[in-house]
């Protein structure tokens, strides 16, 4: 009796043992298609390079898990869902709505079609985005909350089936995705001045930039108030205009300082570097800047 109770118990076992296999070996081999990204809120980043023409193009991407590349076409459909960036923004920044991130205007961007195809025998699949950033605004952050559909029995991975897809600006000074805090050396008024000084993009030979030794505050009325252009002409040279609310006139004819861009290259590196000479005027007071403006690039 005890002798058929232990071969029933080992029957068992090995029923279960098969059964654990037959699952295990159906989850290596499952097909499940995620839309590529981050793990920080399923974040895809595409970093644009301001080049002045109309459309930049970007892509959108998917892959397929398993042991084994698919043995047919998958196919899965994205549709524009703003849910995951309203659980970004909250997660982050709770209810202070003045933190939160944007949806890329509608008029910014254009997929080329909503479908994505991961062919038989391959395990990636991307469809293009045509991208419109002029105009966009560094102190934003733009993203299109996308969200993957089955169109042809297609198992999706749960936790990879939306994106976030930023995007971010860049020219040949400064960039969005990093932070482009440039050293300044000069005079104020003839005095020793020194500071650090971020640079945000704006057009494909424009940035923005804090006059002088102001101090940076991350508002709209303090931008608006304090802040200048640095335009780059095609021969390197500089024009200085107000951002917005501040009065700013450009000196030239200073040879230390004669309002140009340039790269500089020493011991392997490559520096960017502006030479500038200007006077601004903010609350009625006019202060006369030179300053060396310098980034190392490489």
């Amino acid at each position: 009796m005890k002798g058929s109770y232990i071969a029933m118990l080992a029957l068992t076992t090995v029923f279960a043992s098969c059964n654990d296999d037959a699952v295990f070996e159906k989850e290596m081999y499952k097909n499940e298609v995620a839309l590529i990204s981050s793990d920080y809120h399923n974040t895809f980043q595409e970093v644009v390079h301001l080049t002045g023409e109309e459309e930049i193009i970007g892509y959108i991407a998917a892959s397929t898990g398993g042991t084994h590349a698919p043995d047919k076409n998958l196919v899965i459909r994205l549709e524009e869902d703003p849910e995951p960036l309203a659980a970004y923004n909250w997660s982050l920044y709770d209810a202070d709505e003045t933190l939160y991130a944007k949806l890329l205007p509608a008029d910014k961007y254009e997929i080329a079609d909503y479908n994505i195809q991961i062919n038989a025998g391959e395990r990636t699949g991307r469809t293009s985005i045509k991208l419109r950033p002029e105009g966009l605004s560094p102190d934003s952050s733009y993203f299109i909350g996308l969200r993957a559909t089955d169109v042809s029995g297609v198992e999706l991975n749960p936790k990879k089936s939306t994106m976030l897809y930023q995007v971010l600006i860049q020219n040949d000074y400064a960039s969005q995705a990093d932070n482009s805090v440039y050293t300044m050396t000069g005079l104020i008024n003839d005095m020793v001045s020194a500071a650090n000084k971020q640079l945000f993009p704006l057009t494909h030979n424009s940035v923005r930039m804090i006059a002088g030794n102001e101090t940076f505050e991350s508002t709209e009325e303090s931008i608006a108030k304090k802040s200048i252009i640095l335009e780059v002409d095609e021969d390197k040279k500089v024009k200085i205009k107000p951002y917005k609310d501040i009065q700013v006139v450009q000196l030239d004819n200073d040879p230390q300082y004669p309002n140009i861009f340039r790269v500089e290259e020493a011991f392997g590196r490559r520096t960017n570097v502006f030479l500038l000479k200007y006077e601004y005027t903010i609350d009625g007071v006019t202060n006369v800047m030179q300053e060396r403006v310098e980034l190392q690039i490489k």
